[in-house]
């Protein structure tokens, strides 16, 4: 009690409570935001639908595809707005990248590449190296790879191909994946916690592609995408070879916080009837090819 309390003395919040039990036992909490290790999202978000509440549930949004599809039947049961959070999604400039490819800017989407990783020596007491608690890249990281290369293609993987590295503590720290789609689409990523990457992402079309430098937490301003087409530096051309390639590069602003915009789409749903960011079928869909993705590379939190 005395963390929430000291927390909401630093940011002038009136209310504060001492257990999960205290906040869903109050009527006038419209919404509840889950932030809890993977392994809780479950439980969690179920009794707070049944409190009657709206949730927000981070990324993953359980454990495997069943826990999911129960909590979204709790909300259907309950009338009740469940939304997985995957804060790039609201950003601006992911829906400027889908309009570009829309509109034809690329011409027909043919590949995807994505990473993101990062390098943490914070193993002790880290609830991303704790198998029971639904750690590991893929989870963690990987599972934005996984979003982003669906919601680019518009659909879900015919076929998935993983593999991993394991960390001594028993969960993934470094995994890769290929993904086919429908169209013949390839998408490929690489996550972990053991290692660097650009974290960048490319969408490559018959007539020229896409850089996204940051993707995944695009900044308040200036955040850019690179749209070029033509013929790459030739590789046997020396180092005084001019690049060929025209290169646009665009600019977008947002008009708040990442994880602002985030909550006021969160808000436009539950209050004013807007679709939700991030639908039901396509939080399924995310964690159907994690389950997949497990289970080729041996990950079980049973």
């Amino acid at each position: 009690m005395q963390a929430a309390q000291d927390f909401g003395a630093n940011y002038k919040i009136p209310r504060r409570f001492g257990s999960y039990d205290e906040v869903l036992d109050d009527r006038e909490v419209d919404a509840i935001y889950i932030s809890l290790p993977n392994s809780m999202h479950h439980e969690w978000t179920i009794k707070s639908l049944e409190a009657g509440k709206h949730v927000l549930c981070e990324k993953p949004l359980a454990m495997d595809e069943n826990e999911s599809r129960a909590m979204f039947e709790a909300a259907r049961k309950n009338n009740r707005v469940l939304m997985e959070a995957f804060m790039y999604r609201c950003h601006p400039l992911t829906h400027a990248v889908q309009e570009t490819i829309r509109s034809g800017g690329i011409g027909e989407v043919r590949a995807i590449r994505t990473s993101f990783c990062y390098r943490t020596t914070r193993v002790e007491g880290n609830v991303r190296f704790q198998r029971q608690l639904g750690g590991g890249g893929l989870m963690d990281v990987g599972c934005y790879c996984l979003s982003f290369s669906r919601l680019i293609a518009g659909a879900e993987p015919i076929a998935i191909h993983g593999q991993a590295h394991f960390h001594e503590t028993g969960v993934d720290d470094v995994a890769s994946a290929v993904l086919t789609f429908p169209s013949q689409l390839l998408a490929s990523f690489i996550c972990g916690m053991s290692l660097q990457a650009d974290n960048t992402a490319t969408i490559c079309g018959s007539e020229g592609y896409i850089e996204i430098p940051i993707p995944w937490k695009p900044p308040v301003k200036g955040a850019t995408y690179v749209i070029a087409h033509g013929m790459p530096p030739r590789m046997d051309a020396g180092a005084k070879a001019a690049p060929v390639n025209p290169r646009e590069t665009r600019t977008i602003d947002a008009p708040m916080e990442l994880y602002a915009l985030e909550a006021d789409d969160f808000a436009a749903t539950v209050l004013g009837g807007q679709s939700a960011r991030i639908t039901r079928e396509d939080s399924l869909g995310n964690m159907r090819a994690l389950d997949e993705l497990r289970r080729q590379i041996g990950l079980s939190f049973k």
